[in-house]
C-alpha cells in the first residue's frame, strides 16, 4: 500500500507541460541560429536544455527552462575585444535578438548578469549564449563587476545523470524529484544541481539502494534524511556529479529542514498509526493517502489535532504553482499591554510557550526575491492556523489563505500548536513561503486578527 503511495507520488510529480516548453525552446533556438548563423533556421541546432530538465530531475510546477545556446567561435572575439564589459554587449544584443521573435514579452537581462530571461504566463525561460571550450565545456558571460568569463560543464552533468538514472532503473531521477517537493514543501532555497549532486554522494555511498524499489522509499528516505542533515554546515561547496565544478549554498538551510523531516519518519514503518500524515507533512498535502486510511487512522488522526470539519483549511499547492527559489524569513513581536517583550523566534528558541492576551506582530525579515525581481510585481499571502482540541471545540481552526501586506497581525487566544504561514507569489507562482510556530499554553479565546 505504501509503495503504491510512493509511485503515485512520483507519478504526480512529473512535469505536464512539455510540450509547450519544447515549442518555446525551439522557437528561441530558430531565433537565435537565424540571428548569428548565415542561412541557419534549425529549431535544434547550437541550442541544449541544461538544468534539472536536462538532467531529467525537473518537477510538475518548474518555474524556470534553463537553455544553453552555443554561439559561433568567431563571435568570440567580437565580444572579448569589445571596448568596455564586452560580456554586457553580449547579453544586450542576444536580448534584443529574441525580442524580434517575442515583442510583447517581458525580457530582460538578470541581476546577476549570466543568462537573458523571457517571462512566460507561467514559467520562465533563461538563455545563456555560451562558446564552446576545446575540452567540450562552455565558457558564459558574467557582466558584473566589469565582465568576465565563466566556465561550465553541463553535459558531463546530463551524462552522468543519464547513466545513474539508466542504472538505478529510473529511481536516481525520481528520488531528485521527491527531494525537490520536500523543498517546495518545507520552504527553503536549494539549487536543482545540488539536490542532484546530493542525491548521486547518497546513492555512491549506499550502493544497496541502486535496486531499490518503491517498496524500499520508506527506508531509503530514512536514511537519505540522515545523510542531508549529517552534512558538514563550514563546508563551502560540493563538488557536481560528473563535472565536478564547485555548486554553492551559502545558507546551508538544508541541513536544518532534512534533520526536522528526519526525525519526522526516522521511527515509521507500514504500521505506524501516524505514517501518512508525517509523510504528508515532510512531502507534502499532495501525497497520497489510500482511502481505507484516510477512513480510518487518517481521519482519526485529523479530528484529532486538526478538527473533522475542517473544510475551511486551503493549501497553497491548491491554488498556486510552487517553486521555492528564494528566501523568505517572518518573525514576530510579542507585545504584552503595550510593551515589546521578545521576539516568537527567540522564546521558541528557549522552549518556551506563549501566554495568554499577548499581540502578535507577524512581519517579513528577509524577503530575497525583493532584492532579485528586477521590477516583478509580486503579491504576500498569510495562512493562520490553529490547532488542537480547543480549536475543534470552538470551531474556530481557520486555515484560510488571504492577501495582505508585509505585516499581519494578531492576539494570542486558546492554548495549542498552532502556526503561521507567508507567501510570496509572482507571475502565479509561489517562489518563497516560510512558516513559524505560535505554541500557546493557556487563553480563553480563539487567536484572531487585530482589528
Amino acid at each position: 500500500m505504501l509503495s503504491q503511495s510512493f509511485q503515485q507520488f512520483m507519478e504526480l510529480l512529473q512535469i505536464d507541460n512539455e510540450t509547450d516548453i519544447n515549442t518555446k525552446f525551439k522557437s528561441i533556438t530558430k531565433r537565435l541560429n537565424t540571428s548569428y548563423y548565415p542561412d541557419n533556421t534549425s529549431e535544434e541546432d547550437h541550442g541544449y536544455k541544461v538544468g534539472s530538465l536536462g538532467r531529467q530531475t525537473a518537477i510538475k510546477g518548474i518555474s524556470d527552462m534553463d537553455m544553453l545556446f552555443v554561439l559561433p567561435k568567431s563571435k568570440f572575439k567580437q565580444y572579448n575585444d569589445h571596448k568596455s564589459n564586452g560580456q554586457s554587449a553580449l547579453l544586450q544584443d542576444v536580448k534584443e535578438q529574441i525580442r524580434k521573435r517575442y515583442p510583447n514579452e517581458s525580457i530582460i537581462v538578470r541581476g546577476d548578469g549570466q543568462v537573458v530571461v523571457i517571462t512566460f504566463s507561467n514559467y520562465e525561460v533563461e538563455v545563456c549564449p555560451a562558446f564552446e571550450n576545446s575540452d567540450g565545456s562552455y565558457k558564459y558571460p558574467d557582466s558584473k563587476k566589469g565582465g568576465k568569463w565563466k566556465r561550465t560543464d553541463p553535459m558531463v552533468e546530463i551524462g552522468e545523470s543519464e547513466y545513474m538514472i539508466g542504472e538505478t532503473n529510473e529511481h536516481f531521477k525520481y528520488i531528485c524529484q521527491m527531494v525537490r517537493a520536500w523543498k517546495n514543501n518545507a520552504g527553503f532555497k536549494m539549487g536543482g544541481l545540488l539536490i542532484d549532486t546530493l542525491v548521486h554522494k547518497f546513492f555512491n555511498k549506499y550502493p544497496q539502494y541502486m535496486t531499490v524499489t518503491f517498496e524500499d522509499y520508506l527506508f531509503l528516505f530514512q536514511d537519505l534524511f540522515q545523510y542531508l542533515k549529517s552534512q558538514d554546515k563550514e563546508k563551502k561547496y560540493w563538488q557536481a556529479l560528473g563535472s565536478r565544478q564547485p555548486v554553492f549554498d551559502k545558507s546551508k538551510d538544508f541541513i536544518s529542514k532534512a534533520e526536522k523531516a528526519y526525525n519526522k519518519i526516522k521511527d515509521l514503518n507500514e504500521e505506524s498509526e501516524d505514517l501518512y500524515e508525517n509523510l504528508q507533512e515532510v512531502f507534502g498535502i499532495t501525497f497520497p493517502v489510500p482511502e481505507t486510511v484516510q477512513k480510518a487512522e487518517f481521519s482519526s488522526y485529523a479530528y484529532r489535532s486538526i478538527g473533522a470539519a475542517a473544510t475551511t483549511e486551503q493549501f497553497i499547492e491548491r491554488m498556486f504553482q510552487v517553486d521555492i527559489k528564494y528566501t523568505l524569513k517572518i518573525e514576530c513581536e510579542i507585545k504584552a499591554n503595550g510593551f515589546r517583550v521578545g521576539l516568537l523566534r527567540n522564546l521558541i528558541r528557549n522552549k518556551k510557550r506563549l501566554p495568554l492576551s499577548r499581540k502578535l506582530r507577524f512581519y517579513i525579515e528577509e524577503n530575497e526575491f525583493e532584492k532579485k525581481r528586477n521590477g516583478a510585481p509580486y503579491y504576500i499571502y498569510w495562512k493562520v492556523r490553529n490547532r488542537g482540541p480547543e480549536a475543534v471545540k470552538r470551531k474556530c481552526l481557520r486555515g484560510e489563505i488571504e492577501k495582505g501586506t508585509s505585516e499581519h497581525v494578531e492576539i494570542t487566544s486558546f492554548k495549542g500548536e498552532h502556526f503561521v504561514e507567508c507567501y510570496i507569489i509572482s507571475n502565479g507562482i509561489c517562489v518563497a513561503r516560510d512558516t513559524i510556530d505560535v505554541p500557546i499554553f493557556e487563553t480563553p479565546f480563539p487567536m484572531k486578527v487585530q482589528s
